[in-house]
């Protein structure tokens, strides 16, 4: 029953140690980077000028009236 506590909480603390550096890596590879890549491709052939007329000529603004 010596050290029984110290025991423990090294096996403890090794597995959420490696818990959690498992789940950031599942998150890195599973949601960031994908996200990223999308941006990326949305961005990458989006033209502002374009979607503004588009939603001026559907009269989202109030200081931008219709043509």
């Amino acid at each position: 029953m010596r050290r029984l506590l110290a025991r423990r909480m090294k096996f403890h603390l090794f597995g959420a140690f490696f818990i959690s550096v498992g789940c950031a890596a599942l998150y890195k590879f599973g949601v960031a980077d994908p996200r990223k890549r999308a941006y990326a491709e949305f961005y990458k052939n989006y033209d502002p000028m374009k979607d503004f007329e588009a939603m001026r000529a559907a009269g989202v603004f109030e200081s931008a009236p219709p043509k």
